[in-house]
């Protein structure tokens, strides 16, 4: 038992490594998001701190992932995704993807009406952003350009422009949204073009 111990702590430090970089933060920004000073960080990545849950919950918080993953726990009970709905500023998002410091999937719905009485405030942030309309009609802004997507469309942009998205009508809109890490592009490996 002692050996499946130390080789489960002596992978910790590889594991917030690896989590950290995919994110695209530095030491310094962690610190700053988790009060841990920066040389435990160092020393936590190289194996050369033992983590301790006063140190991986912070970490588990700032990368918005179950400790369990942090650790490497053994999956249990059902393996299955069942993902759970939650609310953000009254609008439903479904987790598709539980991939940390990947890309992040999830299916949104802004009811109808909600950005009605909203003024547009674009924001910019890390990463590379998809939005792909299921239903509905949903208003993008990006820098400068206001559009409208209808169903089937697709908008891709770097979200270091400024951008917003609501309601393009008085009825709800469905939409997939997938953000990824900053550089991160689709490779489109098969397009089939009919003659």
């Amino acid at each position: 038992m002692s050996d499946e111990f130390d080789a489960a702590l002596a992978a910790v430090g590889p594991r917030l490594r690896a989590l950290r970089r995919r994110s695209g933060a530095t030491l310094t920004a962690l610190s700053e998001t988790t009060g841990i000073p920066i040389s435990t960080l160092s020393r936590l990545e190289s194996g050369h701190r033992k983590p301790g849950l006063e140190l991986l919950l912070p970490l588990a918080k700032a990368y918005q992932v179950p400790l369990d993953e942090l650790v490497g726990a053994p999956a249990s009970g059902d393996p299955r995704v069942y993902p759970r709905p939650f609310s953000h500023n009254g609008m439903t998002v479904i987790p598709l993807t539980r991939n940390p410091g990947g890309l992040q999937v999830r299916k949104q719905t802004l009811p109808a009406g909600l950005t009605d009485h909203l003024e547009p405030d674009p924001r910019s942030h890390e990463g590379y952003h998809w939005l792909y309309v299921l239903n509905g009609r949903l208003r993008v802004i990006l820098g400068d350009q206001d559009f409208v997507l209808t169903a089937g469309e697709v908008a891709e942009f770097d979200t270091h422009l400024p951008h917003w998205f609501g309601n393009a009508d008085a009825h709800s809109v469905e939409f997939l949204s997938i953000l990824g890490p900053q550089g991160e592009r689709f490779h489109i490996k098969a397009r089939y073009r009919p003659d």
